[in-house]
C-alpha cells in the first residue's frame, strides 16, 4: 500500500511510513503483564504501573517500519479493555470492557483516533458484540450480569436488556435468515469456575429467550465453558460452531427448517492432538477452512469443510506463542496474525504476536513490540483496508 508521507508528533517512536512503502496496520488492545510473568523476563522490564492502550502497529513484515507503533489510543488503567469489533460496514470499531460497565466506540474514519465512552449500565463483563445485517443493532454479552444488551447502531446507545436463562453469557453469533442469536454460557468471571454447559437461542428481531442446548455429552455438571461461536458464512442449512473451552471439543449447531431449531452435536476433540482451551473461531473467503485457536500450547489449526459444513477435517496445526487467542487475516488471505494471550494468565500469556503465511502454512515472524515492554496484547485486528472479516 502507498500513502504520502506524514508526520506525526503523538509521543516517543510515533511514525508514518513514507509514500511508495508497505504497510499493514493492526489495532492491538494491551496491558501491562502481571508481576510473576515480568519476573520471567530475560532481561528485565522496570517496575510500571498498570497500563492499558490501544496501539496502531505496522505488522508488514516488507515495512521499513514492521513492528513500530505509529499511534497510540490511551485508555483507563482499569478499564480491562477486552475485544475489538467492527459493524457491518467497518466504519466503527466497538471495545468491550471486563472492568467498566461501558463500551469504548471508534469512529475509524477521523484520525487521530479516538475512542467515545458508552454507557451500558446493565452490563458487567462485557465480552463480545455481533451486529445486525443492517448495521442498525448491536448484540453485547454481559458475563458479570447474564444479560444481553440491544443497542442502536447509529446513535450507539443501548436500547433493550434482555435477561438470560444460562448466566455467563460470553460468545455471539447472528444469523438474520432464520431471526436468530446464538449465546454461549461460559464461566464466572470473578474466578473463572462454575462453567456453564449451554448455548441459548434468542429471536434476533425481539430479544425473544427462545431455548437453551447443552453442548455436552457428559453429566451435568460437564465443566465445558462454552465460549466463542459463530456461523459459517452461506451455509445451507445454517450452522454455527461451538468452541467449548474447559472441554477442549468443538460442537455445532445446525438449523432444522421444519422444527425452527438447532441440533447439536460435537465435531472435534481436541485432545486427539494433544491441544486444549479452543478459543476463537474463523473462516476464509469461500467457507471452505475453518480456523480455530487453541490456547494450551498455542496453535493455530486449520480444518477443511469443504465436503460438509459441519464435519471438519484437520489439515494442520501450526505453532504459535502460549495463549493463541485472536487472529487477524489480511484481505488477500496471505498472512494470518495470531495475538498470543489470554487474560493474563500464567502459561497462557506469551505477549506476542504471530505471523502465519496462510499459503505455506508454516510461521514467518513474530511481533514482540508490545511483549518487550512489557504488556500483552488482548486482541487484533487489522486497519479496515487490510482486514479481512473471516466470517465476523
Amino acid at each position: 500500500m502507498k500513502r504520502i508521507c506524514v508526520i506525526a508528533v503523538m509521543g516517543a517512536g510515533l511514525m508514518w511510513p513514507c509514500a511508495g512503502s508497505a504497510e499493514i496496520l493492526a489495532l492491538v488492545n494491551y496491558e501491562s503483564k502481571s508481576e510473576e510473568a515480568l519476573k520471567a523476563f530475560k532481561s528485565p522490564v522496570p517496575g510500571q504501573r498498570r497500563q492499558e492502550g490501544i496501539a496502531v502497529i505496522d505488522v508488514d513484515p516488507a515495512s521499513p517500519n514492521f513492528k513500530k507503533i505509529v499511534e497510540t489510543i490511551p485508555l483507563p488503567a482499569d478499564l480491562v479493555a477486552h475485544h475489538i469489533f467492527y459493524n457491518r460496514d467497518s466504519s466503527k470499531a466497538y471495545v468491550t470492557a471486563l472492568g467498566k460497565a461501558e463500551l469504548r466506540v471508534i469512529d475509524l474514519s477521523k484520525r487521530p483516533f479516538t475512542a467515545k465512552t458508552v454507557a451500558v449500565p446493565d452490563c458487567q463483563v462485557g465480552e463480545d458484540v455481533v451486529f445486525s445485517a443492517d448495521n442498525k443493532r448491536w448484540f453485547l454479552t454481559c458475563m458479570g450480569s447474564s444479560k444481553l444488551i440491544i443497542g442502536d447502531g447509529v446513535t450507539d446507545q443501548p436500547t433493550q436488556t434482555v435477561s438470560l436463562p444460562q448466566p455467563y453469557p460470553h460468545g455471539i453469533a447472528i444469523h438474520d435468515g432464520i431471526d436468530r442469536v446464538l449465546v454461549t454460557s461460559t464461566v464466572r468471571a470473578t474466578d473463572l469456575k462454575d462453567a456453564g454447559e449451554h448455548i441459548t437461542a434468542i429471536e434476533a428481531s425481539t430479544g425473544k429467550v427462545l431455548s437453551s442446548y447443552k453442548v455436552s455429552s457428559k453429566p451435568s455438571p460437564a465443566g465445558e465453558a462454552p465460549v466463542e461461536i459463530l456461523f459459517v458464512p452461506g451455509a445451507n442449512p445454517p450452522v454455527a460452531y461451538v468452541t467449548n473451552m474447559f472441554g477442549g471439543t468443538l460442537w455445532t449447531a445446525t438449523w432444522n427448517a421444519q422444527r425452527k431449531d438447532f441440533d447439536v452435536a460435537q465435531a472435534f476433540d481436541f485432545a486427539t492432538i494433544r491441544a486444549g482451551v479452543p478459543l476463537e473461531i474463523y473462516f476464509n473467503g469461500k467457507s471452505d477452512r475453518l480456523y480455530v485457536t487453541t490456547a494450551k500450547p498455542g496453535h493455530l489449526n486449520i480444518f477443511d469443510i469443504s465436503k460438509n459444513a459441519a464435519k471438519p477435517e484437520l489439515l494442520k496445526s501450526i505453532p504459535a506463542g502460549e495463549g493463541a487467542h485472536h487472529v487477524a487475516v489480511t484481505k488477500d488471505e496471505k498472512l494470518a496474525f495470531v495475538q498470543n494471550s489470554l487474560l493474563n494468565l500464567p502459561g497462557m500469556s506469551d505477549g506476542s504476536i504471530t505471523i502465519v503465511d496462510l499459503a505455506k502454512g508454516e510461521v514467518i515472524g513474530s511481533i514482540d513490540t508490545l511483549k518487550d515492554q512489557g504488556f500483552n496484547p488482548n486482541c487484533i485486528v487489522l486497519l479496515p483496508q487490510w482486514n479481512h472479516p473471516a466470517g465476523h
